[in-house]
């Protein structure tokens, strides 16, 4: 009788704990909720985190707060996700890189890309482009190849760290290009914008949202953009394609993850949310005059995109021979 009582008060405690976690996430959110960008502050995920977060956060009713943690290329900020409480108020704004590109450089990596974490939502594509001092003797692409060419590891190029979109989209230009330009990692790639803006480094790939308002202060100037068409924002400017570099491109992309184990109702409403915000018609116009084009997506359509890029940059890497450094 007495191990009957006990049993009885054992599944009395669950049935209520368990109606207890339901009932906080039928009601999620209902506090605050901290997004951990693994990427420095300026950075075209922090730019376009933060515009997400704003529209998502007058939307729920909570306030989404953003935590930048910077270091090793982002592997910092993403384990610390990866190993988060998954109830929904930690989620994590990445760059594609710490999921498909550092993995593939970095076999210490802590965490496992595939698996340790739930993908909520491809937020948007985010477009790159190759960017000088206004100063810069490379007036365009083709200068700079040439120069490359005439003198091999003689010019420097910025980047955001080891393993970074910066650093991969760079090799993979030297790569097409038959040049070698060497490598100055930097803590994120604002920091690095910055010091080619100062003149300190020469060239560096970035994503148009980092260095938009460098260019427009006159501190920075584009020589070309890695998309297939010209950008709308910058139609004088030509495409790396066409000004030296025939067929190269480079996008990485700006999504949304949870730590592994997020009850699939809280993925869902994360999801619809982001779908909601990106059908804000304000939203999208300062995301493509950024240079980000704004999808969203389904958490199955993520897993399955991350996968495929996971195995592309895999194929990437080795064929390019690319090192962390």
């Amino acid at each position: 009788m007495k191990h009957t009582k006990l049993l009885i008060g054992l599944v009395t405690a669950l049935g209520l704990t368990f109606t207890s976690l339901a009932h906080a996430q039928s009601g999620y959110p209902n506090k605050s909720i901290k997004m951990i960008l693994p990427l420095a502050v300026g950075s075209a995920v922090d730019v376009a985190a933060r515009l997400l977060a704003q529209k998502m956060s007058a939307n729920m009713g909570q306030s989404i707060v953003i935590e930048n943690i910077t270091g090793a290329a982002g592997i910092i900020g993403a384990d610390k996700l990866a190993k988060a409480a998954p109830d929904g108020y930690t989620i994590g704004g990445f760059n594609d890189s710490v999921v498909t590109m550092v993995p593939n450089l970095n076999p210490n990596t802590p965490y496992n890309p595939l698996k340790d974490f739930s993908f909520v939502s491809l937020v948007a594509t985010v477009e790159f482009c190759l960017a000088v001092p206004p100063d810069s003797p490379y007036k365009t692409t083709a200068d700079l190849i040439a120069a490359a060419k005439k003198a091999p590891d003689s010019i420097a190029f910025a980047s955001g760290g080891n393993g970074s979109p910066q650093h991969i989209g760079f090799a993979m230009f030297n790569s097409q290009t038959n040049t070698v330009m060497k490598h100055i990692p930097y803590k994120g790639a604002s920091q690095a914008a910055q010091d080619v803006a100062s003149g300190q480094v020469p060239v560096t790939m970035q994503g148009i949202a980092t260095v938009a308002g460098l260019v427009k202060g006159g501190k920075l100037r584009i020589m070309g953009v890695s998309m297939k068409q010209r950008h709308p924002q910058f139609p004088d400017i030509p495409t790396i394609s066409e000004s030296g570099a025939p067929g190269f491109e480079f996008s990485t992309w700006f999504l949304v993850t949870a730590p592994p184990g997020t009850p699939k109702e809280i993925v869902t409403r994360l999801n619809r949310e982001i779908v909601k915000a990106l059908a804000d018609p304000e939203l999208r116009e300062r995301y493509e005059t950024l240079g980000l084009a704004p999808l969203g997506t389904s958490p199955e359509e993520l897993a399955t995109r991350t996968q495929q890029q996971y195995a592309k940059y895999a194929k990437v890497i080795k064929d390019n021979q690319i090192k962390s450094d």
